[in-house]
């Protein structure tokens, strides 16, 4: 068992599970359709979970021939915040980031397993880059970006929008 807040969202099946949830509502007969890749077993498991830990929340039971299905949805505070990892070991850091990045890989070969994948139409793009800022700069570049970002975050699904992932890391660079 997911022992803390950040490891229980930094698994890349449960970040994924997260992640397809994020802003709509799905049983886990809809979450097995769009995550096809995730035995159903493994599913059922860390959907359990998630929802133990406060991660998602069943917003409706409806009874299906015999049983119950669950209708599923993020709880309001399913993210990891900065109290949720005050007392990790750099050890934790390392699984949490670890984590992290194998999802991003698993997602980007999934992007790759498309049937046509062009990387400039579909805005698809990966690089790495060095800015020189004062603690301060690092403020006014922190609060710019989300001054972008909130706004597109607002956007329901709709035809001609596409859902795309936007992963960030910002980090320190020591000097080479």
């Amino acid at each position: 068992m997911a022992t803390s807040k950040a490891e229980l969202i930094l698994h890349p099946v449960r970040m994924r599970i997260i992640v397809v949830v994020a802003r709509r509502q799905l049983t886990a007969r809809q979450l097995g359709e769009l995550l096809a890749d995730v035995p159903q077993a493994t599913l059922y498991h860390h959907l359990g979970l998630l929802t133990r830990g406060g991660i998602l929340r069943v917003v409706e039971e409806r009874p299906v021939r015999g049983t119950v299905e669950k209708v599923y949805a993020l709880a309001s505070d399913a993210h990891v915040a900065e109290g949720d990892i005050a007392h990790a070991t750099p050890e934790d850091h390392m699984r949490y980031f670890t984590a992290f990045v194998a999802g991003l890989l698993a997602d980007f070969a999934r992007y790759l397993r498309r049937d046509v994948i062009n990387l400039a139409a579909d805005g698809v793009g990966y690089h790495q880059m060095v800015l020189y800022l004062s603690d301060e700069e690092l403020k006014q570049f922190g609060a710019a970006l989300n001054g972008v970002l909130l706004p597109l975050l607002a956007n329901e699904p709709s035809p001609g929008r596409e859902r795309r992932l936007l992963s960030t890391i910002l980090m320190p660079d020591e000097e080479v």
